[in-house]
């Protein structure tokens, strides 16, 4: 099963460490077209997180002073919930020996969250080298570690650290359980072991509501992968469980979260990640944008299937270039085509939806929410964190969309979406158009996206 993001598993390098001295102690149209009505959303609950980030290896905590004082700043004025792993992705081995730990990394970036103003929430993953076979006081940071889930005698071991975890920090009330059920594939049965990842997962659960009845947690973030349409979706000749132009959910994808939710403990809301590309061959269809109504339809599933809130932990719209990463569109269009994606997801209902920041330490940074802050200069806003935070601002977690009016020549270059106050509208063409929309005639360049207010 492919996987994605395989340079940003490591966990702290030297530059982190040149840090942790200054850190003791814890931080206290129904269809999608324009032109069409589109359903108001129900209310996904109270306090849902909305639109936020993960941090990733590089971070707003490690760099120059200047640069980090300028990303904290950033994220003060847009303040959104900020994701962390406990082991991993800029976090060292939080139990490097069973009862000996570390929280120096998790100490500072839940410091950089709460400077920030934001909502924090941990993802419980990865799990300490012993919990997995390896030897105690020892940290294997290849990626083949990361990918390896606890064996089965320490998922007790595992929810007692994800209960420490949670009492150290208890501004944090909302935790996921894992990551993309790594570890957890059946190669004999090809399939997702559930049964395991559920057991687990119950642990965990039962753990955290006992060290504070109002911890939110979730899963089983699984990969929503999904295939092309008429191509094996691992379903056995049965029929796929969610499908559209854009192809079918894989049936092991929907076989894990139909077991989970029916033999849970108990869950606050349920999270998935995914592309709106296929998972073999990358392929987007019917295209770039059209690809996107992955999200609207199986963020709908997941509400009817589950009852749920819907979190999508990280959501990805570009295909990795020959490289392995994602700097094979232009920033204009990366953009639009995100902007596209929020919008399905939101249609759907998604009471939270984490963007994968790829913050890196080199000037040539696709797709990140700021400028390094390695580099002078560093914590300036980026094109994406413009268009995540006035997204979060405008459209936040049960937002009752409107009709908007698009002429009819615009509707099939243009996507749309519009409340009382303000209408989004992508022009998904790479040339400018003419558009009338809401009433009004303007002219927007190639893949431009533009915000009005009504």
């Amino acid at each position: 099963m492919r996987r994605r993001r395989s340079g940003a598993l490591l966990g702290v390098g030297m530059a982190t460490l040149a840090l942790l001295a200054a850190c003791s102690g814890p931080p206290g149209g129904d269809d999608g077209r324009p032109g069409r009505s589109a359903p108001a959303r129900g209310k996904p609950g109270a306090g849902e997180p909305g639109w936020g980030f993960t941090h990733t290896q590089y971070s707003a905590d490690q760099g120059t002073d200047g640069a980090r004082k300028a990303a904290a700043d950033l994220l003060s004025r847009h303040p959104m919930p900020q994701n962390q792993h406990i082991m991993g992705w800029g976090a060292g081995n939080p139990e490097p020996s069973p009862g000996d730990y570390d929280f120096a990394d998790l100490d500072r970036r839940i410091a950089l969250m709460r400077e920030t103003g934001t909502a924090p929430v941990l993802t419980l993953c990865c799990a300490p080298d012993w919990m997995k076979g390896g030897k105690p006081g020892r940290t294997d940071w290849s990626q083949q570690s990361l990918e390896t889930a606890p064996t089965p005698e320490h998922y007790e071991d595992f929810a007692a650290l994800a209960g420490k975890i949670a009492q150290r920090y208890p501004q944090v009330r909302h935790f996921i359980v894992w990551n993309e059920f790594k570890g957890f594939y059946d190669d004999a049965k090809k399939r997702w072991n559930y049964e395991g990842y559920t057991r687990l997962y119950n642990l965990v659960y039962r753990e955290l509501k006992k060290q504070n009845p109002k911890n939110q947690v979730g899963g089983p973030y699984v990969v929503a992968d999904s295939d092309a349409p008429g191509e094996d979706n691992g379903a056995d000749g049965g029929d796929a469980e969610v499908s559209g132009p854009w192809g079918t959910l894989d049936q092991r994808s929907a076989d894990a979260i139909e077991h989970w939710n029916e033999h849970k403990a108990g869950a606050d809301f349920v999270v998935v990640d995914g592309s709106s590309y296929t998972r073999e061959g990358d392929r987007l269809i019917p295209d770039a944008f059209g690809a996107t109504r992955k999200f609207q339809d199986v963020t709908r599933w997941l509400r009817t299937t589950t009852g749920l809130p819907v979190w999508w932990a990280e959501w990805y719209v570009e295909p990795e270039d020959g490289d392995g990463d994602g700097a094979g569109w232009g920033e204009d269009r990366r953009i639009a085509v995100q902007a596209t994606a929020m919008m399905r997801l939101a249609r759907g209902g998604a009471a939270a939806a984490f963007y994968w920041n790829p913050e890196t330490k080199e000037s040539d940074c696709p797709g990140c929410l700021w400028r390094p802050t390695e580099l002078d200069g560093g914590g300036r806003a980026l094109p994406m964190m413009t268009l995540l935070s006035r997204f979060a601002e405008e459209f936040p977690p049960g937002t009752a969309f409107r009709s908007v009016k698009v002429a009819a020549d615009d509707r099939p270059n243009v996507q749309v979406l519009a409340d009382d106050d303000a209408v989004l509208v992508v022009n998904t063409l790479d040339r400018p158009i003419k558009a009338k929309i809401d009433g009004r005639s303007f002219g927007m360049d190639g893949y431009e996206v533009r915000w009005l207010k009504r």
